[in-house]
């Protein structure tokens, strides 16, 4: 068999995707805060791009005064700059609706939202306890032990280390550890760097002088399961007490903190900021975006200045491909508004009797369903709706929230399953705790309420998606 090397010519179509191209679709699946923060570094690294003021009310002058030094004033090749930047018109006037009901909007907003409080980041969970092991009597190196010990614990204030690890870790005997292990169990918050769900509880019935209780102890040590399990017969057998009795010990364990480290571990509180708003003003829906924190970005006049100096090829093509860069960011953020805006309107307009009426009126929808009414595709309506918020009169939603699937009612109509976990919720938040609705009930329930005929087997799946227990752990003995 006999190798040789041809030359062959072949005619392909491949579709390549271009840097910017790649920004441009980064942009819509970005977060707010993440948006913020890309727009920040393209700040730094593009001479061409600088920050403008925001006027209230100058929506459309900023689109058009962002375009004009690339289109007007721009001494840099014409068609360098559009060769990557082709968009539609940018809608200027994002709001369809009459500029008294937007002014009527933001005067509302502004006497319903008084200036938040600000407030000091809270100390981690390591910090506070250091702090105490600092002024604590212990020597040196049981404070350096200590160290160890904090160190290997998770977020709940639990401590999964050995004594052995701790004590390699320390270069110590692992018989030093225990007495700084029990000393740094009693700091606040008490039951920190247990091992285990009893060893915690335990050490918070030590610090409560609860411990003399042996009936007490032992349920704590030994008949945690049974208490979880609400197996009370056994035990009531078992330590020869009456209900009542038991009642008085469950009370109190419930009293103590099963995750002592877990007030201390979240660090600072994640506020979501919505990047649209959705109010009811004069009988009809407005939509306002929020670019209260968005930097708004236009063309710097550097590129003028360096126009008239001489450039070497190379240093020509450095600048307009950072001229192209800069137009295309800016075009690439108007889009990203305007696709927002339009995606939101089409909400709207699917989910009227939700911002009307509420949770409960939520209608089928998919992204398909966008897609098609505002002429893009699935991909698209996918990105711009991930990690995106609304304010509406019923609180705060991610885009997503408002798809969901359909359910069939007794009338040939359709309901979506968003309004039907929002039953089940409040169907369960409202029974009575010692007789708790079955999932067979609620099943009832829901066909009766909603005219929905659903199967109990999805009123448990949908009941476990929202982190609800079955009946018979919701029950409470009276």
């Amino acid at each position: 068999m006999a190798f040789e090397i041809r030359q062959q010519f072949k005619l392909s179509q491949q579709l390549h995707m271009t840097p910017m191209l790649k920004q441009a679709i980064s942009l819509l699946l970005f977060s707010r805060q993440e948006l913020v923060e890309a727009v920040q570094r393209e700040l730094l690294e593009n001479p061409f791009l600088e920050e403008r003021e925001a006027e209230p009310g100058a929506s459309v002058d900023a689109s058009s005064d962002s375009r004009k030094p690339a289109e007007q004033d721009n001494p840099w090749p014409q068609e360098e700059v559009a060769r990557s930047a082709e968009w539609e018109e940018y809608l200027g006037e994002f709001s369809s609706q009459s500029r008294v009901a937007q002014q009527e909007f933001e005067a509302a907003e502004q006497d319903g939202n008084p200036l938040e409080a600000c407030h000091a980041a809270e100390p981690t969970l390591e910090a506070h306890l250091m702090a105490q092991l600092l002024l604590s009597p212990l020597t040196e190196r049981q404070k350096s032990i200590g160290e160890c010990i904090i160190g290997n614990l998770d977020e709940t204030g639990y401590l999964s280390a050995t004594d052995e690890e701790i004590a390699s870790l320390a270069g110590a005997d692992p018989s030093e550890i225990p007495p700084v292990l029990s000393v740094i169990q009693n700091f606040d918050p008490v039951g920190v760097a247990a091992r285990s769900l009893s060893e915690c509880l335990l050490i918070q019935l030590r610090a409560e002088h609860y411990d003399r209780d042996p009936v007490l102890v032992s349920l704590v040590s030994d008949h945690l399961e049974d208490l979880e399990k609400q197996r009370y017969k056994p035990l009531l057998k078992h330590f020869h007490i009456d209900l009542d009795t038991l009642k008085e010990y469950i009370a109190i364990i419930q009293g103590l903190e099963p995750r002592p480290g877990g007030s201390l571990s979240g660090g600072a509180p994640c506020y979501v900021s919505p990047d649209i708003f959705v109010r009811k003003v004069n009988g009809e829906f407005v939509i306002v975006m929020n670019d209260e924190d968005l930097p708004h970005l236009k063309l710097s006049s550097l590129s003028n200045e360096l126009a008239g100096q001489n450039r070497s090829s190379e240093e020509k093509d450095y600048m307009n491909d950072r001229l192209r860069s800069a137009v295309w960011i800016i075009r690439s953020l108007e889009e990203r508004q305007r696709t927002l805006y339009q995606v939101m309107e089409s909400i709207v307009k699917h989910q009227h009797d939700f911002f009307e009426y509420g949770v409960y009126k939520l209608k089928p929808l998919v992204l398909k369903d966008i897609a098609e009414d505002i002429g893009r595709s699935e991909s698209s309506i996918s990105r711009i709706t991930t990690n995106k918020y609304v304010g509406t009169p019923y609180g705060i939603f991610e885009l997503k929230y408002f798809f969901n699937s359909a359910l069939s009612s007794s009338d040939g109509g359709q309901v979506g399953s968003e309004s039907v976990k929002a039953r089940i919720r409040a169907l369960i938040d409202g029974e009575d705790q010692s007789h708790p609705l079955s999932d067979e009930e609620i099943s009832a329930r829901l066909k009766d309420d909603l005219g929905v005929k659903i199967a109990r087997r999805t009123v448990a799946k949908y009941r476990e998606e929202m982190g609800l227990p079955s009946s018979s752990r919701r029950k409470k003995h009276l």
